[in-house]
């Protein structure tokens, strides 16, 4: 099959030069980003081979499985716990349903543990035929750069295997990190906490970002008692403050212990096994296990990139162009491993333009305008577009923004006092809808739909001019009609709740 490939920046026909290299793509790293762009490129015609570490549930340097993060030890085992949490909430509100629901429920971590388990080493055999089915070859070991157009796999008896390639995509994504405080060898990371053996009764979390949250909610969901430290005045720093706000009301409403503007300084092992938390004022937390959700670290220390000059950032990440190309023209990078959007889709996305540039003659740009996202805590925030301090920073007029606060209908039966909240952030000189979020039960479900109606540029008038269905949550979205507020240019925002 004939293909095109990028030859120095431009589109081009293969010369013949490219018969002597053992392939024309060899990806290091098979999360969604790598697989994705090994299969693209082979749909392209293209000779692929792709790499990845044994697969266990809890990376190491050494750890991995094909999937990657996202798959084994992220987004997927993840929300099987935050399904698996929510339970908790659902079987409390039954009551006010008709359901006679005994005082004593009980909960089997170990069986939802082993689920899960289950589900991702299912996840892992399906990537695997995916890859195979693409006519891509597969190596289990760890792969490193020799040279501009030369790939290393060190296989797991040792056994070093070298293979030439035209083009190289790093694909190696992020691991979590532990903050460096004394005793930080006592702490898990979000790695753990997806298999620990016993479920925590008191867990101590310290981060505020959608990790952190989401774990906290979790283990709260299951019983646990919860203590949440995070440096900031709110939780879930970068989005819409408003909404920080409504997570934070709602993580106290289910019973999480939140403690702001707070760090932790040492770590303690107590004679009966637990952990003494000290934070930075003094206060003592006593805990069966400590989280560390303080952030995450590219994947690039072990793969020799000095070998090629391949150049990284400050923080160890892959610099790429708007192609995802490194300095060196045969080596490029998708994923978190670049530390651009770390988001599944948008590695995704990074991967499918790859292929396209490099394999399909389709010169193609990840576009990051409008990536909606959601932090799965119980109950869900989701957002796409701009937040309100990003459109007032952003704006050359005034913004208008509407909100809505309401109890779920389903709330007024089960009388659970939690809010759902809705806001729309718009121009008010175009009327296009520049940003859209939203706290409260399937979040995420809701704001896919609307994330399409802002790639579409959709305007506020439009939104309006759509028929809700009723009676839902998700019909608020069309019915703001009166502007909370407006904000001029230079102006500070303004929340009503």
């Amino acid at each position: 099959m004939a293909r095109k490939m990028l030859v120095d920046g431009d589109v081009s026909q293969t010369n013949a030069d490219d018969a002597h290299y053992d392939f024309d793509l060899f990806v290091i790293g098979a999360g969604s980003g790598g697989v994705r762009a090994s299969r693209f490129s082979a749909s392209f015609g293209a000779k692929v081979g792709i790499c990845e570490l044994p697969f266990h549930p809890i990376s190491s340097e050494v750890i991995g499985g094909v999937g990657g993060t996202c798959v084994i030890r992220g987004c997927v085992p993840k929300k099987i716990l935050v399904y698996g949490a929510s339970f908790g909430g659902e079987i409390e509100d039954a009551k006010n349903y008709g359901w006679e629901v005994n005082e004593k429920v009980d909960f089997n971590w170990k069986k939802l543990l082993q689920k899960k388990t289950d589900e991702i080493v299912r996840l892992n055999g399906i990537y695997k035929r995916l890859l195979s089915n693409a006519g891509v070859k597969f190596f289990e070991g760890e792969g490193r750069i020799v040279g501009p157009n030369e790939v290393e796999v060190i296989q797991l008896d040792g056994t070093k295997l070298s293979y030439s390639a035209k083009h190289i995509l790093l694909a190696t994504g992020s691991r979590a990190q532990r903050a460096p405080i004394p005793g930080r060898e006592l702490a898990i990371t979000s790695d753990e906490a997806l298999s620990l053996e016993e479920f925590p009764k008191h867990a101590v979390v310290l981060g505020g970002g959608y990790i952190a949250v989401e774990f906290a909610s979790i283990w709260r969901g299951m019983g646990a008692t919860v203590d949440l430290c995070f440096r900031k005045e709110l939780p879930l720093r970068g989005f819409d403050d408003e909404m920080r706000a409504v997570v934070a009301r709602n993580l106290e409403g289910r019973g999480i212990n939140l403690h702001p503007r707070t760090s932790l300084t040492q770590l303690v092992k107590t004679e009966d096994g637990k952990i003494k938390a000290t934070t930075d004022h003094g206060e003592e937390l006593i805990a069966d296990v400590v989280l560390f959700a303080t952030g995450r670290v590219p994947n690039t220390k072990r793969l020799n990139l000095e070998a090629a000059g391949v150049e990284l950032d400050e923080a160890g990440a892959v610099k790429v162009d708007e192609y995802s190309r490194t300095n060196i023209p045969s080596i490029w990078a998708v994923g978190d491993v670049t530390n651009r959007m770390n988001l599944t889709p948008v590695a995704l996305m990074e991967g499918t333009c790859f292929a396209k540039t490099v394999f399909g003659g389709e010169p193609s740009k990840p576009d990051y305008k409008d990536v909606p996202c959601a932090v799965f805590s119980i109950p869900p925030l989701s957002v796409v577009g701009l937040s309100e301090e990003q459109a007032i920073a952003q704006a050359n007029g005034d913004i208008l923004v509407f909100t809505s606060s309401f109890n779920p209908m389903k709330n007024t039966v089960s009388g659970r006092q939690e809010k759902t909240v809705m806001k729309l952030v718009v121009d008010a000189e175009t009327d296009k809808v520049l940003g859209a979020s939203m706290v409260g039960p399937e979040a995420a479900e809701i704001m896919q739909g609307i994330a399409v109606a802002l790639k579409c540029g959709a305007t506020k008038a439009q939104f309006d001019s759509t028929v809700g269905i009723h009676p839902s949550s998700a019909e608020e979205f069309v019915t703001m009609r009166s502007v909370s507020r407006r904000v001029s240019v230079g102006s500070k925002p303004k929340t009503n709740l």
